[in-house]
């Protein structure tokens, strides 16, 4: 698998450089944003890991570049540790989020679930919900009308965790459920992601985020998919 790591820290790119490659990664390296956007061009990574700080063109920039033509996963290793900046990212399209200083078992961890593809049966159903229609066998959403339905962009980290979701609908899913189903069993502690990805999938998939009818939260022990009657 090829991954593009943009960063213009020349010790940081050494280090997963030859961290990642250790492991069977292939690695292209990039060290600003216009270098980043050119490398993702010319050698089509499996999966882009940047920076949001880099010269030229910023994290964000790149990310709304890449987005206009490529569905690559995107996962953002910065020093930037606020919400704001978090949320910023992943509205932009990106997939994940990692803090400096990062450990190498969670970022690979993060690496391998957003390579990740679950193959699903060809009997997998179409769940309707409001006004949103989601097609498990396609890895597909949409939201609206008949032919006026637009279809929503999820990200692959956003889609395991609605998966899971509707696959137990009506039941209780434990936040140690879903992030051990996303993330692997050593971060079942990280639930302040998991709110921030629920927030994002209430702010695609609600009519009102603010007031969910469908994603509900279950106060200290998880989340449940309440379809409709």
């Amino acid at each position: 698998m090829k991954i593009l790591i943009a960063d213009d820290d020349p010790q940081i790119l050494r280090a997963l450089r030859i961290t990642l490659g250790a492991r069977g990664y292939e690695i292209v390296t990039a060290d600003d944003g216009a270098a980043a956007l050119n490398a993702a061009i010319a050698h089509h990574p499996d999966l882009v890991m940047l920076d949001l700080g880099m010269p030229n063109i910023d994290g964000i920039g790149v990310i709304t570049a890449l987005r206009g033509w490529s569905q690559v996963p995107i996962l953002v290793v910065s020093g930037r540790s606020g919400a704001a900046d978090k949320v910023d990212a992943l509205d932009a399209g990106a997939d994940d989020y990692v803090t400096k200083p990062f450990s190498i078992d969670e970022l690979l961890a993060r690496i391998r679930a957003l390579t990740r593809r679950v193959v699903a049966p060809d009997d997998d159903p179409v769940i309707a919900f409001g006004d949103v229609t989601v097609n498990l066998a396609a890895k597909q959403v949409t939201r609206g009308i008949a032919d006026q339905a637009d279809v929503v962009r999820l990200t692959p980290t956003e889609w395991l965790i609605l998966e899971e979701l509707l696959r137990n609908p009506g039941r209780l899913v434990t936040r140690e459920a879903l992030l051990t189903r996303v993330w692997g069993p050593n971060h079942t502690g990280d639930s302040g992601y998991l709110r921030l990805y629920l927030a994002q999938l209430r702010k695609k998939l609600e009519a009102d985020p603010s007031r969910p009818r469908y994603l509900l939260t279950e106060a200290g022990m998880g989340y449940r998919f309440t379809p409709d009657a």
